[in-house]
């Protein structure tokens, strides 16, 4: 098992508090508008599902957090990979980045309060999928990569019985509704943006595992729909 204290090392500490503590405020931080109360619970609800998924990860796989803490590290990651997932960083900032200047300068109209209240459930169950993903999948790791080190296999378990890649299916339910919740329909924009990246990327990630992983190809005739059953 490897050492946390090898782990937390300062280069990952900062880049923990820089993505999980405040990107998420970054729509507050921006607009300076601290009364925004759908600002504060998108980035409290942000942070504490990143903390509760975790520790459920470190208590059944803690092996998948060292995998994840060294995300950057890793040398056989595909090629394109390595330009793609900064790429869907950077545009998930984007997002946010938008939404807080959209408040601060009142470009868009604010949404209804039960619009606000469906993208809020939707949210709710985007994290809650994404967690699931990552607690049931012991290899979901940061980056694409056959994992022969920590001898990979194919899950089918859990919310992969319903897709091949729930997890980013959660993620792209939560950037669908965050425009909503936060009143910025020029969100939307970067939405587009993050989604393709995503789309991408889980092409891309699932055209890998058939050609690398064992077992994956058959996996995929069982499970026919990469992100949303019944469609694609």
């Amino acid at each position: 098992m490897n050492n946390p204290k090898k782990l937390l090392t300062p280069r990952v500490i900062i880049q923990m508090l820089f993505f999980i503590v405040l990107i998420p405020f970054l729509p507050l931080l921006i607009s300076w508008r601290w009364n925004w109360w759908e600002a504060w619970v998108y980035g409290l609800l942000s942070i504490l599902s990143f903390i509760a998924s975790r520790l459920l990860v470190a208590r059944q796989h803690p092996d998948l957090i060292a995998e994840r803490a060294r995300y950057v590290q890793h040398k056989d990651a595909q090629p394109w990979d390595k330009r793609l997932a900064p790429l869907m960083g950077l545009a998930g900032i984007l997002v946010l980045l938008i939404a807080g200047l959209d408040e601060l300068m009142g470009w868009s109209p604010s949404f209804s309060a039960p619009v606000k209240i469906l993208a809020l459930v939707l949210m709710l169950a985007g994290y809650a999928l994404s967690s699931y993903a990552l607690i049931e999948n012991r290899f979901f790791s940061g980056m694409v990569r056959l994992q022969t080190d920590r001898g990979q296999t194919v899950v089918s378990s859990g919310p992969y019985r319903w897709m091949r890649h729930p997890g980013y299916a959660g993620a792209l339910l939560v950037y669908l509704v965050t425009p909503l919740f936060l009143d910025s329909a020029l969100a939307y924009l970067p939405v587009l943006l993050t989604m393709g990246f995503y789309v991408l990327r889980t092409s891309l990630e699932d055209r890998f595992l058939q050609e690398e992983l064992d077992g994956y190809r058959e996996y995929a005739k069982r499970v026919r729909y990469r992100l949303l059953p019944g469609v694609w």
